[in-house]
């Protein structure tokens, strides 16, 4: 497998320099052009071959740490289809599964041709805060109640549909981040991670109203806030009317953001987003004597394929190639070999 992946450790050292692939440092590239182009997209797509014989995905397997310290070797196929079940909702439509599927596959292969210092026994963990989410098909079966055949043949017919492929950019690996929901447009990297990633760049996503908790609030009381903020973020002045501790902030390419002033001293949205549970970092802010309060849109770190933007394109009918090739910029879609 790592030989079947192996396309590029250099671009991947940099780029796990990300402090958490899913939860970020900071990454984009200022000499690339921003995509222009709008929905319905105008990217070509050429699917690769089918692998020949044995499926690329049963043929290869993986050492997968489980949440009890023990290691397990499957098939990729298995290990992708616990990975997509647990990542998407099995009501999306196949197309959307498919494309989850190759982000999945293509997250997995990077991390293993690289290595991972957490795991060094195993090639994949179940902790999400390190590689992806994962379920059991009997959880997932649980989850799904009446629907549990049907969701199960989704998903299969998911990984089964794009058995071997993965995402390439300029011949390397790419790394396949998502997020759950977008606000109009997906972020450039380095407003959220600092690094510049050419195919990870600012695009139009459609999803909207349809998305649960689209629209959130956040209120924090104004003694919390101050407490909780000052333990973090050295040299603000709150004190006075909290009305005046926000100055305007800096947006990113999807309406996040970047900086803002509170009391005085710049702080990042993403340090606000975790300091104070937001879903996403797109949000405006309002205080008063008694609270602060947040108004957020979309669910995520914003940079990469947006899930239900996704949902959003596979309704339109647009193809899972079409749908990776529109959130990675520039990207190419191979058939793993080996």
């Amino acid at each position: 497998m790592r030989r079947a992946a192996a396309v590029g450790l250099a671009l991947l050292v940099l780029l796990f320099l990300m402090p958490l692939l899913f939860l970020g440092s900071e990454g984009e590239a200022e000499d690339t052009p921003e995509p222009t182009g709008t929905l319905p997209l105008d990217r070509t797509v050429v699917s690769p071959p089918p692998a020949e014989g044995a499926g690329a995905d049963e043929t290869a397997a993986v050492r997968v740490k489980l949440s009890d310290g023990t290691v397990t070797e499957m098939t990729m196929a298995d290990y992708l289809w616990r990975v997509v079940a647990a990542e998407m909702s099995a009501s999306f439509e196949p197309e959307a599964l498919k494309a989850q599927a190759v982000a999945a596959r293509t997250y997995a292969a990077a991390k293993m041709t690289a290595g991972e210092a957490n795991h060094p026994d195993a090639d994949m963990c179940t902790d999400i805060s390190c590689c992806q989410a994962y379920i059991t098909p009997q959880e997932a079966a649980e989850n799904w109640g009446e629907s549990a055949a049907d969701y199960e043949a989704k998903v299969s017919a998911a990984v089964a549909g794009t058995d071997g492929i993965i995402a390439t950019y300029d011949g390397q690996l790419i790394q396949a981040v998502f997020f759950s929901s977008a606000a109009g447009r997906t972020a450039d990297a380095v407003e959220v991670w600092g690094n510049d990633v050419p195919y990870l760049t600012s695009v139009e996503s459609p999803e909207g109203e349809e998305v649960p908790n689209y629209h959130s609030t956040v209120t924090v009381p104004v003694e919390e806030f101050r407490t909780t903020l000052l333990s973090q973020v050295s040299g603000a002045d709150l004190s006075g009317d909290p009305a005046g501790w926000f100055g305007t902030p800096v947006l990113g390419s999807n309406g996040a953001v970047v900086t803002i002033p509170v009391g005085g001293t710049e702080v990042a949205g993403t340090t606000l987003r975790t300091l104070f549970g937001l879903r996403s970092a797109v949000f405006t802010v309002q205080a008063d004597s008694t609270a602060v309060t947040f108004s957020v849109t979309g669910y995520g770190h914003g940079v990469g394929m947006s899930q239900y933007g996704a949902n959003a394109m596979a309704k339109e009918g647009k193809s899972y190639e079409e749908i990776l090739k529109w959130y990675y910029t520039g990207v190419e879609l191979e058939q793993m070999t080996g």
